[in-house]
């Protein structure tokens, strides 16, 4: 059973939010077109990634390569991000929103490669209604993977078939909600001389109950992904 080096944060809602970043310009909706990111991903301003991990802070867990999928739904009212919650019982991450993908295997050619085939087993989208159009830079996560986060634009129409035992939902989120700092929080965590930040982006549920708490590494991505598409 792994150890901790620093505690581990169980109730992310329950840590006080230090600050919001409505000072912050939301990204353009001219920036937020297919077109746009696909030219933005291929000749990129010059500009540097605000979070890059958290370091591995915990013991027990071997540095590994992973890789997410950042799929962007191409929808008439605009593009949304598929994410998914994951399910109570896994060891890492249990409960957390998430985007799909997974570690790395043996038989995968790249990063890209990693981050299809493990979507398309956790959550069944196929990769013929996948364009991948570029990657964010590598994030270390607390369990010590170093992910890639590959982004990618979704052709509708497709079925989504979750993995039962790792997935517990899936979501759609617009990505201008997510491109608006004003709707990200910072949280300050203090617990016998450790300090830790994260950032958390809650999205409301469609039916009222509750909301998605969107945080850590997954938050921290979208946030890279807010500094590449404001530079």
């Amino acid at each position: 059973m792994a150890t901790t080096m620093r505690p581990r944060i169980t109730d992310p809602r329950a840590v006080p939010v230090a600050g919001h970043d409505g000072h912050l310009a939301a990204v353009s909706p001219d920036r937020l077109t297919p077109h746009a990111l696909r030219d933005r991903f291929a000749a990129p301003p010059p500009w540097a990634p605000e979070r890059l991990g958290d370091g591995g802070q915990f013991d027990g867990y071997e540095r590994s390569n992973a890789s997410v999928l950042v799929p962007l739904v191409q929808r008439g009212e605009g593009l949304t991000l598929l994410l998914t919650q994951r399910t109570a019982h896994l060891r890492d991450h249990a409960g957390q929103i998430s985007f799909p993908g997974g570690r790395a295997e043996p038989g995968d050619a790249d990063a890209v490669d990693t981050a299809l085939r493990e979507t398309e087993e956790e959550v069944g989208l196929a990769r013929r209604h996948v364009e991948v159009i570029g990657a964010l830079p590598v994030y270390r996560t607390v369990t010590n993977f170093d992910v890639t986060p590959v982004v990618a634009l979704v052709n509708p129409p497709f079925e989504i078939r979750p993995d039962s035992f790792e997935v517990a939902e899936v979501f759609e989120v617009p990505l201008s909600f997510l491109m608006t700092p004003a709707h990200h929080r910072r949280h300050l965590f203090e617990h016998e001389g450790h300090r830790r930040e994260f950032l958390s982006m809650p999205w409301p549920r469609p039916d009222g109950q509750g909301e998605y708490f969107i945080w850590g590494a997954t938050a921290a991505m979208l946030r890279n992904f807010y500094r590449l598409l404001s530079a």
